[in-house]
């Protein structure tokens, strides 16, 4: 059994009452087991201490929508709209991925996600490979939910990423079945159909059927960019969500990526059905998509997590960008006091587990939960004067990855004084560049 302390740190709860306190944290193997302004004769049980005072404890952040197998796209698909990106850039790189190059992309995008903060993500990995993305996800330590992509029609899909409707599900079910509940349940797997326009009406009911007999989520995109929806109506006679709903998909078991041209008739639909919605302000805002109406959908008690998407349509995965964008840019239409820090903090941390169905297990830090932790040191000059400041503000508007200075998921530390102690960085960053230079030799 591991016994770490935490001590003296300002810890920033997230709980119901939103409490802020200085004081300890005590932890045994993967679960918060104390926390008091001060625990005492604890020290010397303690296989480690870490001293704090003068430093931030948060909940680790929840990342719900990422493609860690895009992370080696990096830089190689600026200034295009969403269906151009996919059928000019996105599509063909993935269709010449292979083995080694999708770990390296994953391991890529993980050590960036642990190096600013980010603790648990939901993942879309492309159509092939996907077991290489799970032993990246394995071996980092990151706590994810996981799950191929599922593209069985289309026609400007490469053929390389065409698959039969039969052959996408039994492979979709055997990596279930290998990888849901892995590493102590720190991995789970999740039905990944892309979006309605790639997947024929029998695999999405399919999906719909295996998702209820797994008891599974099922992530996809939808309603994302104007032409799409389009594409939507015309092939299958309504919008987005109606459709979704219409085939039986639309559950609290439903994950949809973006939701930015939602009507009202789909918004009833998402609020009634439990369906959760995820917010991607960055990668929207880049591909020239739009931006959803979150205040609006928070008002309707609609659960909203945040995602930095993929590198090719964000080039960075960094949850402090995503906090400050989706701070800033509601204000436009909405006024200064809409999208205030706290509420933003709340969507990056419990916001993202009520979407993944994990907050009774991540997303504040409360005596029972796991310990997924970040520690920041704002000690410096971007983020003073510290003199009765709000840290909600501190963090959500001053906060930089930089700050990052130690990362804990299932009470392991995985970053040590900025430093990752499951992931070869030197190794990762070389393998990256030798990965994306043999994908663009084969376009």
């Amino acid at each position: 059994m591991s016994k770490l302390l935490i001590k003296q740190a300002q810890i920033v709860t997230m709980n119901e009452t939103d409490d802020i306190l200085t004081g300890d944290v005590w932890i045994e193997n993967d679960r918060i087991i104390h926390i008091a302004p001060r625990l005492e004769g604890l020290e010397k049980q303690a296989d480690r201490i870490i001293y704090a005072q003068g430093r931030t404890l948060l909940p680790g952040f929840v990342q719900t929508h990422i493609h860690l197998c895009q992370t080696l796209f990096r830089g190689r698909a600026d200034d295009l709209e969403l269906l151009d990106w996919l059928k000019k850039r996105i599509w063909p790189l993935e269709a010449v991925h292979d083995e080694e190059s999708v770990y390296y992309s994953a391991m890529l995008g993980i050590g960036e996600l642990i190096r600013s903060g980010t603790t648990t993500i939901l993942d879309m990995e492309t159509v092939r490979h996907t077991e290489s993305a799970f032993r990246a996800i394995a071996e980092s330590g990151i706590r994810a939910v996981s799950g191929k992509v599922m593209m069985d029609c289309g026609d400007e899909v490469p053929e390389a990423l065409q698959e039969e409707t039969e052959a996408s599900l039994q492979e979709s079910v055997e990596l279930l079945e290998r990888w849901h509940g892995h590493s102590g349940g720190r991995i789970q797997y999740a039905f990944c159909p892309r979006f309605v326009v790639s997947c024929t009406e029998r695999l999405l009911k399919e999906v719909r059927d295996l998702s209820a007999h797994y008891g599974v989520k099922v992530h996809t995109h939808a309603s994302e960019n104007r032409g799409e929806i389009e594409l939507v109506e015309r092939e299958r006679g309504m919008r987005n969500v109606v459709y979704l709903d219409h085939i039986g998909l639309a559950s609290p078991r439903l994950i949809l990526a973006h939701c930015i041209w939602l009507n009202d008739e789909e918004k009833k639909i998402i609020r009634e059905r439990g369906v959760k919605v995820t917010h991607c302000p960055s990668s929207n805002l880049k591909l020239a998509s739009g931006i959803a109406e979150v205040p609006d959908l928070l008002s309707k008690h609609i659960h909203v997590g945040l995602g930095a998407d993929g590198a090719p349509c964000n080039n960075n995965l960094d949850m402090f960008q995503e906090m400050r964008t989706t701070a800033l840019i509601h204000n436009v239409h909405h006024g200064p006091t809409v999208m205030d820090s706290r509420t933003v903090l709340r969507m990056a941390t419990m916001g993202g587990a009520e979407v993944l169905g994990m907050e009774r297990e991540i997303g504040s830090i409360e005596t029972g939960k796991k310990a997924d932790l970040i520690l920041l040191d704002l000690n410096d000059f971007h983020a003073y004067p510290s003199f009765d400041a709000n840290p909600y503000s501190r963090i959500v508007y001053s906060a930089t990855r930089g700050d990052v200075d130690m990362v804990m998921i299932d009470g392991r530390v995985v970053l040590d004084n900025k430093r990752h102690l499951t992931i070869d960085k030197s190794l990762v960053l070389r393998e990256a560049d030798r990965s994306i230079e043999r994908l663009l030799q084969r376009c």
